[in-house]
């Protein structure tokens, strides 16, 4: 049976304000987005800070939705499956995504997300014009902008993982940190 009163005590130790696990799809962003703006608001956050776990919300649930690979479960079923928390500790707001990843995928990703974090302020900054200037396109679509533009408004490195779930498939795990300096 599920410990119901378990899980409630662990998401209010650690102050999760919201958490999603299923299926993403695009009325699903929009649900999170409103209700994350409309706790926001009754949290009486600050006008820029609001606008900043926004934008950086945005980012990470379109990154979510845009960028996940369609893996196949044991059954043969397409998985779209995916986890989504927003926990606030203190003056630090954290983001955490996690989803499946083709296993073929991870040295691209994970190559893209040590060179954001290798970059400075200024580099962050040029790195995105030189992507956004060159169009240079994911196999999905998007340049990896996002994920620049997440480093760019945080100001903090991203911290990631990967779990082998198989010889095809893993589960990367992103976590993006809002810090109250970032938020003055």
């Amino acid at each position: 049976m599920i410990d119901a009163f378990n899980i409630y005590q662990n998401m209010d130790k650690n102050n999760i304000l919201l958490s999603f696990k299923g299926d993403i799809t695009s009325e699903l962003l929009t649900s999170i987005l409103h209700i994350m703006e409309n706790k926001l608001d009754s949290m009486q956050e600050e006008p820029k800070i609001k606008k900043k776990v926004y934008n950086v919300l945005v980012e990470c649930l379109q990154n979510l939705y845009h960028h996940m690979d369609d893996t196949t479960d044991e059954k043969g079923d397409k998985n779209r499956s995916a986890i989504f928390m927003i926990a606030k500790n203190d003056k630090v707001y954290n983001i955490i995504t996690g989803n499946y990843i083709l296993s073929e995928n991870i040295h691209g990703l994970k190559s893209r997300l040590d060179e954001v974090n290798s970059l400075t302020k200024e580099e962050l900054k040029e790195y995105y014009k030189s992507v956004l200037n060159n169009g240079e396109m994911s196999l999905k679509g998007g340049g990896g902008l996002g994920v620049i533009d997440i480093a760019r408004k945080t100001g903090e490195k991203l911290e990631y993982n990967f779990l082998e779930i198989d010889n095809k498939v893993s589960f990367f795990t992103l976590i993006i940190r809002i810090t109250q300096k970032q938020l003055n």
